[in-house]
């Protein structure tokens, strides 16, 4: 009697956990994923070695997904105060505190065995991936820049990818870093703006809040201080034509992504957040056509 219903308990089950690791909504993994490619193809020089490619695609996915794990589990006792996060499985009931531990384990475990195949400084350097990964919940309710730290943990896979293709991280791998650092406080900032309001009330701090009536005008300085970097990037790697013209582009989406959130509103904010990881895809595509492109030497 028991059979028939278990099935469909248990997909029922499995689906709360991908929504509790954010499956469905794999914004996350991108902005995560774009500043991993740049390392990569730079570290590589435009040939990155198949097998880190693999491990580090891995790798986003399981570390993006173990982070929103953690986080909710966290944030279990604010998110049912927050209009866009009471849905969410643990905030609902559908997964108990315990079953998102188990989860996050698991994942942790999955992540301990992908950094097995990198060399020795890789594997360093994910150690303290793993220590930003599990401070960023618990930073948000101590410090007023919250997004500082979520984007050393997204950045991070950066000087990885380049100690696990060249062994060493020259100053071209913690240029690449700092930018991807500004980058996630521009983007989330944009995310903290939709909550601003609920996170005053349950006492959450963020920029959206630090910012205050100066946060577009602060956003719009950080992307000029990320552009700058990006172009900084191309002189130190000697990108060319291709990686520049990517670069005008982005800057052309950061203007829209401002006009998109001009008048605060949560759906102009969370649209503007949502279609950041095009400027990462972007610059990524501006990467490769350079070296698919560069000319030959000798």
């Amino acid at each position: 009697m028991l059979a028939p219903n278990f099935a469909p308990e248990l997909i029922s089950q499995l689906r709360n956990y991908g929504k509790l690791m954010r499956i469905d909504k794999p914004i996350g993994i991108w902005l995560l994923l774009w500043p991993t490619l740049w390392a990569l193809w730079l570290a590589g020089e435009g040939s990155p070695e198949q097998g880190l490619f693999v491990v580090f695609m891995l790798g986003v996915v399981v570390m993006r997904s173990a982070g929103c794990v953690l986080n909710d589990f966290v944030d279990r006792k604010i998110d049912p105060y927050v209009e866009r996060t009471r849905t969410r499985p643990i905030a609902s009931g559908a997964v108990a505190p315990l079953e998102a531990l188990i989860l996050f384990t698991a994942l942790s475990l999955v992540a301990v065995g992908l950094a097995t195949m990198l060399n020795r400084p890789a594997q360093l350097l994910a150690i303290v991936a793993a220590v930003l990964t599990i401070a960023y919940p618990f930073i948000k309710r101590f410090i007023s820049i919250p997004q500082l730290v979520l984007g050393a943990a997204f950045g991070w896979a950066v000087p990885m990818a380049f100690a696990a293709q060249t062994a060493e991280t020259p100053e071209l791998a913690w240029l690449v870093f700092g930018t991807a650092m500004i980058w996630a406080v521009i983007y989330d900032t944009f995310y903290a703006m939709v909550d601003r309001e609920d996170d005053l009330k349950v006492g959450v701090k963020s920029t959206a809040i630090l910012f205050g009536e100066v946060d577009l005008f602060v956003i719009a300085g950080l992307q000029g201080l990320m552009l700058l970097a990006l172009i900084l990037i191309g002189m130190r790697a000697n990108l060319g034509l291709w990686y520049y013209l990517s670069i005008a582009v982005a800057g052309g989406l950061m203007a829209y992504h401002l006009w998109l959130a001009r008048d605060r509103q949560p759906a102009g904010c969370f649209a503007a957040f949502r279609h950041n990881h095009y400027i990462g895809m972007v610059v990524f595509i501006g990467i490769v056509l350079n070296y698919t492109f560069k000319p030959a030497v000798g």
